[in-house]
C-alpha cells in the first residue's frame, strides 16, 4: 500500500519521504505505521499525505475475521492492514506550491496533463 501511494507521488514529481512512526506516535491498534510526507515549499516543512499500518490481528479479533490455515488446519485470525490513500487537499497544496511559476501561474505536472484532467 505504501508503494502505491509512493508511485503516485513519484509520478507527480513531488519531493517526499517515508517515516516509520515511533510506537508512541502510532495508533493503539497498529503494530507498525509508515507515514508518507510531501515537502511543501511555501510552508518549508513536510506534511503527512498518507499513512499505512500493519494492525496484525487486532482488528480481525474485534471483527471476528478468521480463516482456516491450510498448513495446520487450525482456524486463526487474519492480519489486517489499514491505510489511507492520499489526502487530496494537502496533495493539491503541495502541487501548487511546488509548481508555481514566478508569474503566479501553476505549471501542472505532466502526468496530470497526460491523463486529460486539465
Amino acid at each position: 500500500m505504501v508503494a502505491c501511494a509512493e508511485e503516485i507521488l513519484k509520478a507527480l514529481g513531488l519531493h517526499y519521504r517515508i517515516s516509520l512512526l515511533a510506537a508512541g506516535d502510532a495508533s493503539f491498534q497498529s503494530a507498525k505505521t509508515f507515514d508518507l510526507e510531501v515537502w511543501m515549499p511555501g510552508q518549508n516543512a513536510y506534511y503527512e499525505v498518507s499513512s499505512a499500518s500493519n494492525c496484525t490481528d487486532f482488528q480481525s479479533r474485534r471483527g471476528k475475521i478468521r480463516f482456516k490455515d491450510s498448513m495446520t488446519g487450525k482456524t486463526v485470525y487474519a492480519h489486517t492492514l489499514n491505510a489511507s490513500s492520499l489526502a487530496l487537499p494537502r496533495l493539491m497544496v503541495a502541487i501548487m506550491e511546488t509548481y508555481q511559476q514566478p508569474d503566479g501561474t501553476i505549471a501542472l505536472p505532466d502526468i496530470i496533463k497526460q491523463q486529460g484532467l486539465f
